[in-house]
């Protein structure tokens, strides 16, 4: 990754991700990816995700990338729309964002609804929109809406759910490796 440490800020969705998830299995893999600690994973407040997420990046000690997954992916894109300043933009080389949820989607969190509507601006950092050709949470049509607007490269990788332990990815590589080109980008 262009020879400079990056960190590498892992944002799970809405009620954590549990031991068999890719991002937990990253954790475990590298010590230089550290899972975001939200206040509540299970009442979902915007506003105190965003300060989190940015009290995050600002004790970020060299450049950072997301890799998120779900309302994560919405975290960051509230992130760098509203709260960010540009100094802490400054610090994001970019955002792997996996399995974008859906607000208006019978399956999204109730409890999260200060979420929508979704910004569509373009994000200004590097970033990558996976999804998943059979998602509850979030289809194909809302995932390149997003990533279109966002200015992402958008990458299909097929009927695997919501991308989570139940897709049994196990480490993921290809995601790791999508992740690591966005370090390469800086």
């Amino acid at each position: 990754m262009s020879g400079q440490k990056l960190n590498v800020l892992v944002l799970p969705g809405y009620q954590n991700s549990g031991a068999g998830h890719w991002q937990t299995r990253w954790e475990a893999l590298d010590p230089a990816f550290v899972r975001v600690q939200m206040p509540d994973w299970d009442h979902v407040a915007r506003d105190a995700w965003c300060r989190t997420l940015d009290a995050a990046v600002a004790a970020a000690d060299s450049p950072v990338v997301f890799a998120a997954h779900s309302l994560g992916c919405l975290t960051a894109a509230f992130w760098a729309s509203r709260y960010a300043s540009a100094t802490q933009l400054a610090k994001v080389a970019g955002a792997l964002l996996v399995a974008l949820p859906d607000p208006s989607e019978a399956h999204f969190p109730q409890n999260a609804s200060d979420f929508a509507p979704v910004p569509l601006s373009r994000l200004p950092f590097a970033s990558i929109v996976v999804a998943s050709s059979d998602d509850p949470y979030g289809g194909v049509p809302f995932s390149q809406t997003c990533a279109n607007a966002w200015g992402s490269r958008w990458i299909e990788i097929g009927p695997h759910g919501h991308i989570n332990a139940d897709s049994g990815l196990g480490d993921w590589d290809e995601g790791r490796r999508w992740l690591a080109s966005l370090g390469e980008r800086r």
